[in-house]
Formats: structure tokens, sequence, C-alpha cells
């Protein structure tokens, strides 16, 4: 098995003057906004469907931090101290049962979403003993609506590693950088 130094020497950077980007680019747009479209209509067990088994599901805390230190310390690191996330599929699929129960205090009656994403880069392409994966960058915005008056915006970028199956592209490591260090909304049962 090919160790992420390794892998991350035998990737290459994705040539964006190519028709191939271009392709790859809307192939993956497409992707997303399927997957927007699967969270804003509340199909989350088609949502887990796009995540491998093996999947990472990560969102650091973010600190202030003095200027220089931005790099090192802004962001907890994974495995390191607490996090808003540092989830497998399975903790996702026992959020998404508990949701579905109806009874999730956090989310009866269900919040209303609405997911855009924007700003999508391919950026490395690589072979690994688990097939064809590429690092995709993109942006987010995140509108909640809860009971009558609640209102949250969450804006940030996730950073994935997306993996080619024979059912189609899968979501192998998600990181999710939110621009805020202090959560505004009540809960954090949002996915993004």
């Amino acid at each position: 098995m090919t160790d992420g130094i390794v892998a991350d020497q035998l990737a290459k950077q994705i040539d964006t003057s190519s028709g191939n980007y271009s392709r790859l680019k809307s192939e993956i747009e497409d992707f997303y906004y399927s997957e927007a479209d699967l969270l804003d209509s509340r199909d989350f067990k088609k949502w887990l469907d796009l995540f491998t088994e093996d999947t990472l599901y990560f969102m650091p805390i973010r600190r202030n931090v003095k200027f220089g230190q931005q790099a090192e310390r802004e962001n907890t690191k994974q495995g390191e101290g607490m996090h808003w996330f540092d989830e497998g599929k399975w903790t996702l699929t026992k959020r998404v049962e508990q949701i579905l129960t109806g009874v999730h205090y956090a989310e009866e009656p269900l919040s209303r979403v609405t997911h855009m994403i924007t700003n999508v880069q391919p950026l490395r392409d690589r072979q690994t003993d688990n097939g064809r994966e590429l690092d995709v960058r993109c942006r987010f915005l995140v509108y909640q609506n809860r009971v009558q008056y609640e209102t949250y915006f969450f804006v940030g970028r996730r950073t994935d590693k997306l993996r080619e199956t024979e059912e189609g592209w899968k979501i192998a490591r998600r990181e999710i950088v939110l621009d805020q260090n202090i959560l505004l909304a009540k809960n954090l049962t949002t996915f993004f």
C-alpha cells in the first residue's frame, strides 16, 4: 500500500488548459450539484451512498491567532484536540438515522436548508490502490432556517478526495473549513 507522502509524489497537477479539464470540472460540478439537491430535499440515505466506506468527514475548529501563525495554528488538526466533526461513515449514518426518527430535538421540525456550491477546482489526479482519486476544492454557502425565526448562514470551503467507482464518484475524504471561529447557530445538525 502506498503511504501518503509517496501518494502525493505520484499525484499529478491537473492541466487546466486542456479540454479534458473542462469536461472533468463540469462532471465534478454536476456531482456536487446533485449532492446539494439530495441534502436540500432531505434525501439523507441517498446522500450517504455518495460516501466510501472508509470515508473521513472532518471539520476543524478555527481559532484567532497572531499574524504569521495562521498556517500552523488557526485550524485544529485531525486526530488532535477538538473538532466540529471527525467522523467516518458509521457516525454519519448514525446521525442520519437519528434525524430520520422524527424525534431529534434539534431537527423537529426539520430545518429548511439550501446548499450553494461554487469555485469548484479539480486540483490533483492520482492512481491509488483504491483506484483513481481526485483532490477537489470548492466554496459553499449553506442557508438554514429553523422553526419561525432562526436563520443561519454557514460560509466556507471544502477540500474533498473523490474516488472513481463503478457507481460513479464517491467522497473518500471531506475537510470542511468554516469562515468563522465562533459557531453562531444553536446546533450543528446541517451536513456540508
